[in-house]
C-alpha cells in the first residue's frame, strides 16, 4: 500500500473548507433553503408619529429585522402632527397618524399617500374603583366641556371629575374632537397628556379621573366605560368595532410621500400580511386585511 502526505498548509485548509460547507449545509437545512443574509449594506427606514399606532410599529418593525438581517428600522412616537410633518418634510420615510390628513397638512404636503394599517376604538377609561360603567355621548361630552364636574351627576360617588386629555400634536385628540365633542370647545382645566401611556397611568393613579385612549392600552388596571348615543351602551371592543356598533372607532394610518418604494414598500407589505395583521390583533386593533 502507498501512502501520501500532505503539508500542514494544505491540511489546514482543506480543513477550512469542510467545517465551512458543513456550517453552509446546516444552515441552509434549518431554514429551508431560504437563508436570509445578514452581511452587506444595512438598509434604514425611519417611522414616526402617533403613539396609538406605536405599539403596532414597533411589534412589525421587531419581526420584519428578526426576518431580514439587514434591515434597521428606528421607530418613535411624538404624536401624529409630528409623524405627518416628519414624512412631509422628508425628515423621516414614514408618518403614523391616528386621524386623517387636515386641509393644512394636504395643502402643505401634496405628495403624501395614506395606507390604513387597522382600525381603533377610541375607549373612555376611569379608575378602577370608579362605579360608573356607562356613560352617554352626551354625558362625556358634557364632562370634557366643563359642564358636568362631578361624578354623582352621572349617577357615581360624591367625587370631582378630573379630566385627563391629550395634547395638540395627538390625532387621538383630533378625532375626539370631532367625533366626541362635535368640535365644542375642551374644558380649560384638563390635564394634557403627550401619549395614550400618561393618560392610563394618571387615570390609574387618581380615583376621579377620566381619560380616553387606543384600545390597545385597555387592562384590568383601568375601568373601560360602555358608550352610546341614549344609554343603549356599547363596550369597547375589538368586536364591537368590528360589527360597527362601538360609536368612537377610526382608521390608523401610516403615511409615505409618494407610493413607498424599496425598504419602505416591504415592511409595509409586511404590515399588511396576514402576520403583520396578526401582529395588530394581538395589540387589541382591529386587522383591515
Amino acid at each position: 500500500m502507498k501512502w501520501f502526505s500532505t503539508s500542514p498548509a494544505v491540511g489546514a485548509l482543506a480543513g477550512i473548507l469542510l467545517i465551512t460547507a458543513m456550517v453552509c449545509g446546516c444552515i441552509d437545512a434549518g431554514n429551508g433553503g431560504d437563508v436570509t443574509p445578514t452581511t452587506g449594506p444595512v438598509e434604514k427606514l425611519s417611522v414616526t408619529g402617533s403613539t396609538t399606532v406605536l405599539p403596532l410599529a414597533q411589534l412589525t418593525a421587531e419581526a420584519y429585522m428578526d426576518a431580514h438581517g439587514n434591515a434597521d428600522i428606528q421607530v418613535s412616537g411624538g404624536g401624529s402632527s409630528v409623524g405627518v410633518k416628519a414624512v412631509g418634510e422628508g425628515t423621516h420615510d414614514i408618518g403614523m397618524a391616528s386621524r386623517g390628513l387636515k386641509d393644512a397638512e394636504v395643502v402643505a404636503y401634496p405628495g403624501l399617500v395614506q395606507h390604513v394599517v387597522a382600525k381603533d376604538g377610541i375607549a373612555v377609561i376611569v379608575h378602577k374603583d370608579n362605579p360608573v360603567t356607562t356613560l352617554t355621548l352626551d354625558e362625556v361630552r358634557a364632562i370634557y366641556a366643563g359642564d358636568v364636574r362631578t361624578w354623582n351627576e352621572v349617577g357615581g360617588a360624591d367625587m370631582a371629575i378630573v379630566v385627563i386629555g391629550r395634547d395638540s400634536a395627538s390625532g387621538t385628540r383630533e378625532y375626539f374632537y370631532e367625533e366626541v365633542m362635535g368640535k365644542e370647545d375642551f374644558y380649560a382645566g384638563q390635564l394634557e397628556k403627550n401619549s395614550n401611556g400618561a393618560v392610563k397611568q394618571t387615570v390609574q393613579q387618581t380615583p376621579g379621573a377620566i381619560g380616553y385612549v387606543g384600545l390597545g392600552y385597555l387592562d384590568e388596571t383601568v375601568g373601560a366605560v360602555a358608550l352610546g348615543p341614549d344609554g343603549a351602551a356599547v363596550a369597547p371592543s375589538v368586536a364591537n368595532v368590528l360589527a360597527g356598533t362601538y360609536p368612537v372607532a377610526r382608521d390608523l394610518n401610516m403615511f409615505t410621500d409618494g407610493e413607498p418604494a424599496g425598504l419602505a414598500a416591504d415592511y409595509l407589505a409586511f404590515v399588511m400580511s396576514p402576520a403583520g395583521q396578526q401582529l395588530a390583533a394581538d395589540e387589541g386593533f382591529v386587522p383591515v386585511a
